[in-house]
């Protein structure tokens, strides 16, 4: 296993330092909203020492404009983004395997690699105030996230 410093910026950022680059996977059924968020977040904080791929077991077909609304506010475009469904692949290459609180881990095959579950709400059907929310708190998450693997 590689070993790893961090350093944390004044602007949030965790800058990992080391060799190899750790793959975290983010996965909720959809894929239009938590998980998408979370990959986002992590991979600018993470300044490419690490990286993050989000899917679904089940994907939508476009992500949730709302979501796409309250990254674009903190400067996040998400409007390009589409949802993916989950493979064995992505499965394969992922040091850790995040699932979203949407019972995820049930149908996906998560637990070839170390995986841990973040309830979190669902963003279809809430609020952009709501959304904001859910978004401030998966970023809380994901600094968190880049602390423990830094």
């Amino acid at each position: 296993m590689s070993a790893f410093k961090r350093r944390i910026g004044e602007d949030d950022s965790i800058r990992i330092v080391g060799t190899g680059m750790k793959t975290i996977l983010f996965v909720c059924i959809h894929n239009a909203g938590r998980s998408q968020i979370a990959e986002a977040f992590f991979n600018q904080l993470a300044r490419k020492k690490a990286r993050a791929l989000s899917a679904g077991t089940q994907p939508a077909d476009t992500i949730n404009p709302v979501v796409v609304e309250a990254m674009r506010e903190i400067g996040i475009d998400m409007s390009h983004n589409k949802p993916k469904a989950v493979t064995f692949e992505m499965m394969e290459k992922a040091d850790r395997v995040v699932t979203m609180g949407c019972s995820a881990e049930a149908v996906c095959p998560a637990t070839l690699v170390q995986t841990e579950d973040w309830t979190l709400e669902d963003p279809e059907g809430k609020t952009i105030d709501q959304v904001r929310e859910l978004r401030d708190e998966i970023k809380s998450r994901v600094l968190q996230l880049l602390k423990e693997i830094a």
